[in-house]
């Protein structure tokens, strides 16, 4: 399967969560992916600034995306370890999420992703993630 950005949305569009929050992938790479996420005030926690859920979820789908465009025919990728880093409260009109591939392997990959809150031409890096994604062989 050829990953591209037509795929990467199918894949997004599949997973009902990311639906429901409104990430979407804006581009593909090998090894490489970026979403996007329109703020919105149900996206937010009681102060006001995005719920570092959302920005995490954002990241481990991202990652697991780019992990994916790696991942050999049939396989899929699930998310073995998650870590975040809240570097700063993400006020903004959108998020924008950079996620690509540390070290590719045939089990497991390693990713990161930094997360950026953007408002006209600012962008602010909010959060840093990193994740072990295992890669899964298909059932047969």
């Amino acid at each position: 399967m050829q990953f591209d950005l037509d795929t990467a949305r199918e894949i997004f569009a599949s997973a009902p969560f990311m639906v429901d929050l409104g990430v979407v992938p804006i581009a593909v790479a090998e090894g490489s992916v970026s979403s996007e996420l329109v703020v919105q005030q149900r996206h937010t926690q009681h102060t006001g600034v995005v719920h570092a859920g959302v920005m995490a979820t954002m990241a481990d789908h991202s990652m697991g995306a780019a992990a994916q465009t790696l991942a050999p025919q049939g396989h899929w990728i699930l998310t073995a370890e998650l870590k975040t880093s809240l570097l700063r409260p993400a006020r903004c009109e959108r998020l924008v999420c950079e996620a690509h591939v540390l070290k590719p392997g045939r089990q497991i990959s390693f990713t990161e992703a930094d997360v950026w809150a953007v408002s006209g031409d600012e962008r602010t890096l909010v959060m840093k993630a990193s994740a072990t994604m295992a890669v899964t062989a298909p059932k047969g």
